[in-house]
This record gives structure tokens, C-alpha cells and sequence, in this order.
């Protein structure tokens, strides 16, 4: 290996260290075939360079150095786990050549597979594919879940572990899984999406380091599957909804909602990306979920002001959206969308019969909703009330904030104030 290196920032490291994770931990798991195993060697191979790197420069070849080390010290943990596997012998006999590392393409998607598998409850698919794919430390992993690190380290942990008792392998799930597994790789990666841009708790609206990271994982996913109809409508779904974040809260910290917006702060590099993207992956078909939300979210970000939303062509959107993947919130944006068309009367119609789903029944959304109509027709006063419960069903500080003011408004709604 040659022993030129070039001088780094360390931000550029951990950017650097993120993007080669998944190769590396792919060239040990193909290698060893011990996900667990090989994952606290790598882990430990990342922190060694995150150290080492912006001090003393990055080596000519920074995977093949992060191989090394984390073979190094995959045998290390193997030889100290076969004094009870009676495999010693074998184990000492293991001085792994420095092998060349695999394509970072194949090993990504592969991965992403793994940490998806179905023994893994959602919460673990998350903080596994954060911590393998993304390359996070347990302590950023807990920061962006909003966890101790105690309990991050317990999931990754159970993951690891169950991933060996299931027996399964570093390999592409066989092709008849392999839809289903695909599902649940997009689902993780729109959850991550989810939690960062709207928090479902704490003081902060947004969590950037959980979008950007999104992003980046479903960026890399289209770059593995550009043919994948759904993956490049996820990704446009997640620039076009990103692109409105600075403009989505104000300089007091308070929620701004879509129609009041200052389209201007929006980022209009995002939006064009995202139109593209969805205008070329509709024209392919067939069209899927994540496809038909992008498509809605690019007839909101195209409308150069609010009130030039087209709002016909989104109940449109909706009522397929409907049939194709009907849920909770589904139903409710749609209500929304039908009251912008045909009035707040007909929307709250609508909204009483969405309220028999049990997931809906207490949600805050559904009382914002109310709320929200409740005062496009003129009853302010039970507007209120419901705006007051919606805040009280809320666990993100900015969201409460924001319901309570509308709450106090009263008898000014904003036009659309229901939106991302």
C-alpha cells in the first residue's frame, strides 16, 4: 500500500469515512460472512481513521488502509471468540491478505438489504441502516433518534443479533424476496426522511442531519437502480419536500406554513431536480406510491404563489394515491384537498367519516384539520378549541407553538395551512 497521504479537514474526513462505510463493511461480510463481527471492526476501523486522518493526512488509498485495519482487528475479535468455538487452531492460522475492495455500489444495496431484513422490527431496520449504511457512530445514531446512546447501542446491538440467529448471509435475498425486501428498504429510508423533517418530539422542527443523510442513502440507492420507478420517486419526493426547509420556520423559531411560505428562500436547484426526476420516472410507468406524493409535492412546489396552487390536479393525485396505497395520512391530506376544491363544508364531510380509523381517531393532525376547516367556515370558536387540542397531542415544541397561535388567530386561517 503506498504511503503517500494529502491533508484533510476533519468534516471532509467524516464525509469521506460515511461515503466508504458500506464498501468496507461489504469487502469483511463477503470476506468473514459475521455481520456482527465484522461491523465492530469496522466501527472501530472508522474511529482509528477519524483520529488518525486529520492529523496526519489521508492515506493514497483510504479503503484499502480501512480494510486493513478492520481485517486486522476482525481477527483480533475472532480469535478471542473461537477459545469457545474450539476453533483456535483455525483462527490463528488467519492473517488476511489485504484484499482489494468490493464495488461500493454492489455492497450498498446489498446492505441496505441486510439491515432491512424482516426479523427486525422498524426502530432496529433504522438505527441498523444508520449505523452500517450511513455510517453513524452509536452516539450520533442516538442524537438523531433522540435516544440515550444506552438505548442505541441496545438496538444495534439486538440487531446484530438477531441478524446471526437468523442465519442470514451477505447476499442479495433470493429474487422472489426481493420485492418485498425493496419495500422495506424504501420504508426505512422514508422514515429516516420523516423523523428528520417533521420530529415527532423535542425542541426542534427539523433534524437536518436525518434528512441530509435520506438523502444521501436514497441518492446512492437510485445511483445502484435508476431503472426503479418508486426509488427515483422517493428521492424526488424528499428534494422537492427538503427544498421548502428554509422557509419553514421563521427567524423566531416558529413553524411557517406552507401557504405562507416565502417561495423566494425555497431551494430552487432542489425543486428542479425534483421536477425532473419525477417528470422522467411518471413518463416510464408504472407509477407507485412514492412517485404519485412526489407528483403532488412538484404541483405545490411549481405554484408560484399559493393561491396558484392547483388544487383539482392534487385531489387527482390523492384519489389515485388512494387507490394505489391507502393509510391514515393519506385520507387526511386528501380531506384537505377536497375541502381547497370543493369548499370547507365538503372537507369536513369528509373528514368526519376519515375519523372512524382508529389511527386517526386522536391523532393531532386530524384535530388541525378540523381546526383548520372549522375556521374556513366561519365556526371560530370550536376552530379554537380544536387547534388547542392538536397542540396538546403534539410532542414537537415548534408544532405546539404554531397550533397555539393559530388557536389565538383565529378567524384568519392562512389557505392552505395544512401542508409540508
Amino acid at each position: 500500500m503506498s504511503s503517500a497521504h494529502q491533508t484533510c479537514e476533519p468534516a471532509r474526513v467524516e464525509e469521506l469515512l460515511r461515503t466508504l462505510a458500506p464498501a468496507v463493511l461489504g469487502v469483511l461480510v463477503r470476506r468473514y460472512g459475521d455481520f456482527g463481527t465484522c461491523e465492530d471492526a469496522v466501527q472501530e476501523a472508522l474511529l482509528a481513521a477519524a483520529v488518525q486522518w486529520p492529523a496526519e493526512g489521508v492515506p493514497a488509498n483510504p479503503p484499502g488502509w480501512l480494510v486493513k485495519v478492520a481485517a486486522r482487528r476482525w481477527t483480533e475479535l475472532w480469535r478471542n471468540e473461537t477459545a469457545r468455538r474450539r476453533r483456535e487452531e483455525a483462527a490463528a492460522l488467519l492473517a488476511p491478505p489485504e484484499p482489494a475492495p468490493a464495488p461500493a455500489s454492489d455492497d450498498t444495496l446489498t446492505l441496505l438489504m441486510l439491515c432491512c431484513h424482516p426479523s427486525l422490527t422498524p426502530a432496529s431496520q433504522v438505527a441498523l441502516t444508520l449505523r452500517a449504511v450511513g455510517g453513524l457512530s452509536t452516539a450520533e445514531i442516538a442524537r438523531a433518534l433522540l435516544v440515550p446512546p444506552a438505548t442505541a447501542a441496545q438496538r444495534i446491538s439486538r440487531a446484530k443479533q438477531t441478524i446471526r440467529a437468523s442465519g442470514a448471509t451477505f447476499r442479495m435475498p433470493p429474487p422472489d424476496e426481493r420485492s418485498t425486501r425493496m419495500a422495506a428498504v424504501t420504508e426505512v429510508l422514508y422514515l429516516i426522511f420523516n423523523e428528520g423533517y417533521t420530529a415527532s418530539s423535542g425542541s426542534a422542527l427539523h433534524r437536518v442531519e436525518l434528512t441530509a443523510e435520506a438523502v444521501r442513502l436514497t441518492r446512492q440507492l437510485h445511483a445502484l437502480l435508476p431503472r426503479d420507478g418508486e426509488v427515483a420517486g422517493l428521492l424526488a419526493l424528499m428534494l422537492l419536500t427538503d427544498a421548502r426547509r428554509p422557509a419553514r420556520v421563521g427567524p423566531d423559531g416558529a413553524l411557517v406554513p406552507l401557504a405562507d411560505q416565502d417561495r423566494s428562500r425555497w431551494d430552487a436547484a432542489a425543486v428542479a431536480e425534483g421536477v425532473a426526476l419525477i417528470s422522467r420516472t411518471l413518463a416510464r410507468g408504472p407509477v407507485g406510491p412514492y412517485q404519485l406524493q412526489a407528483a403532488i409535492a412538484a404541483v405545490h412546489d411549481e405554484a408560484p404563489r399559493a393561491e396558484d396552487t392547483d388544487w383539482p390536479q392534487i385531489l387527482t393525485l390523492y384519489d389515485l394515491l388512494d387507490a394505489v396505497a391507502p393509510g391514515p395520512m393519506v385520507t387526511l391530506n386528501r380531506v384537505v384537498a377536497v375541502a381547497m376544491v370543493h369548499g370547507s363544508l365538503a372537507g369536513l364531510r369528509h373528514l368526519a367519516a376519515a375519523e372512524a380509523d382508529p389511527a386517526l381517531a386522536d391523532h393531532h393532525r386530524l384535530h388541525a384539520v378540523r381546526a383548520h376547516l372549522l375556521d374556513l367556515a366561519g365556526d371560530h370558536e370550536a376552530a379554537r378549541a380544536h387547534y388547542e387540542l392538536a397542540a396538546r397531542r403534539t410532542l414537537n415544541l415548534p408544532e405546539q407553538r404554531y397550533l397555539r397561535l393559530r388557536a389565538a388567530r383565529a378567524g384568519h386561517p392562512p389557505e392552505a395551512g395544512t401542508g409540508r
